[in-house]
């Protein structure tokens, strides 16, 4: 019996360490029509927004960062209509190993494996629509502050897929910031290297948190 409750406590442990983060689950479908970005262009701050990750595995879990390499929001009666931006994936860095070991992860991410970063050197969000979040639509989610859903075609590799996330937005006469915390399923996009959805390879998550922290300027 001891050795039985040691045994499901491991798997639980193991099991608990193999879960992204809580956060919005980011809703999937085919890819929509791109919104026409109507009104005041701000063009995102690269130096100032982030695209930070967390993927998981048995055992625990690495995070890092990507760059932006350009992006803009439109604004059209101080409400964000529409925008766009393109993240650098060759920029991809660890933030939780150093020296050999966060070269070799690095590496990997970076390689036909996953992100394929020397045949697909960026990946690509597009506002599909928008619309002002109630206690309907924020019913189960985790970012309760959020004042909006946005939908939007996310590119990674040679894959389109919309997702519907809640993103909360600022607007003032200079500044939009736009932030959003959810996790998308790789598989849905190709990325299925020990995927948890293949009984032979189940040691790496499926599913991948994502944390948006934008900031774009007139």
């Amino acid at each position: 019996m001891k050795k039985l409750f040691v045994s499901a406590f491991v798997l639980a442990v193991l099991a608990s360490c193999n879960n992204a983060p809580k956060a919005d689950t980011a809703e999937t479908q085919d890819k929509q029509t791109v919104k026409a970005a109507e009104g005041t262009t701000y063009n995102l701050d690269l130096a100032a927004s982030t695209v930070s990750w967390i993927g998981t595995k048995v055992g625990g879990s690495h995070n890092g960062t990507f760059k932006l390499k350009d992006g803009s929001l439109a604004v059209k009666d101080s409400a964000v209509s529409g925008g766009s931006f393109t993240i650098d994936m060759s920029s991809l860095e660890d933030k939780d190993l150093t020296g050999e070991d966060k070269a070799k992860l690095e590496g990997h991410l970076k390689s036909p494996d996953f992100f394929d970063v020397a045949k697909h050197p960026t990946a690509k969000f597009e506002i599909t629509s928008i619309s002002v979040a109630d206690s309907a639509s924020l019913k189960d989610a985790v970012l309760k502050d959020a004042t909006h859903i946005i939908q939007g075609n996310l590119t990674i590799k040679d894959s389109t897929k919309n997702v519907t996330i809640p993103v909360k937005l600022t607007v003032t006469a200079a500044e939009v910031t736009a932030i959003a915390n959810f996790n998308i399923d790789r598989s849905l996009w190709g990325i299925v290297y020990d995927s948890d959805k293949n009984p032979k390879d189940w040691a790496i998550s499926n599913m991948v948190n994502i944390k948006l922290d934008l900031k774009a300027k007139k």
